[in-house]
């Protein structure tokens, strides 16, 4: 199954750990903007990668 993963600041992950459980075909890492409650603190940066997951999957 396609997963996508968006890293804001001050999240860990790391992607070859990642990618041994999921099949990972959106990473993106955005590091100054952000944190913990992303859907909060940046839901416009959110939401635009969530439609740019997705689109190719319509």
């Amino acid at each position: 199954m396609p997963t996508g993963v968006i890293m804001f600041a001050h999240d860990v992950g790391i992607r070859r750990y990642a990618e041994q459980e999921n099949t990972i075909t959106r990473w993106t890492d955005i590091t100054d903007h952000g944190g913990h409650f992303a859907a909060l603190e940046e839901p416009a940066l959110l939401m635009d990668d969530l439609a740019d997951f997705f689109r190719p999957l319509r």
